[in-house]
């Protein structure tokens, strides 16, 4: 399980976002500033160079886009009633010093305007996308991408996404502000 909001380190700068990558799908009412959380590194779109427990783990991490709601791909994989599902789609570079090999779902969350975290779904496939399998490897220099899916309720407005390395247990926390424009 990722840590607790209490637990988040001093965040990194985001670097140059990637004009190639498409803005969020996030209702308009998504797009209310929230002064409880803390300060973002980042937008829709832009990349977060973030370290993991060991100095040869790194990654760049681009939280492509989020859609929301997100339809569940089959009649089996619903939310709960009064629930919606939420994909965000993140692309990860391996620019460290040896291969990346984790499970990406353990190290993302979903922040509420409430302050309330939630973790991905791990077996809620939607039609958003292809999804991260439960373990992907990533050799030096290579990409993958996939959706994360989570489930929040109803009335529950995202506001940031967070993810780190190392099933959620690095010092090194890239996060994404999902009611600002890209820019």
């Amino acid at each position: 399980m990722a840590p607790t909001s209490a637990s988040w380190p001093t965040f990194r700068k985001a670097s140059t976002a990637e004009d190639s990558w498409p803005a969020s799908t996030a209702p308009a009412s998504a797009l209310t500033a929230v002064t409880s959380i803390a300060p973002s590194d980042g937008t829709i779109g832009s990349t977060l160079s973030l370290t993991g427990n060991e100095s040869d783990e790194r990654l760049d991490v681009t939280l492509v886009k989020v859609v929301d709601p997100a339809r569940a791909a089959n009649q089996f994989a619903t939310p709960e009633a009064g629930n919606r599902f939420v994909a965000v789609q993140f692309r990860l570079k391996n620019t460290g010093e040896a291969s990346y090999k984790d499970a990406p779902g353990n190290g993302a969350e979903l922040v509420d305007g409430d302050g309330q975290h939630f973790s991905a779904s791990l077996y809620a496939p939607t039609k958003a996308g292809p999804p991260f399998p439960g373990t992907v490897s990533v050799t030096i220099g290579d990409t993958a991408l996939g959706y994360l899916t989570f489930e929040l309720p109803a009335a529950a407005e995202p506001v940031t996404a967070q993810f780190s390395m190392n099933s959620g247990f690095s010092d090194d926390v890239g996060e994404w502000d999902l009611t600002r424009t890209p820019v």
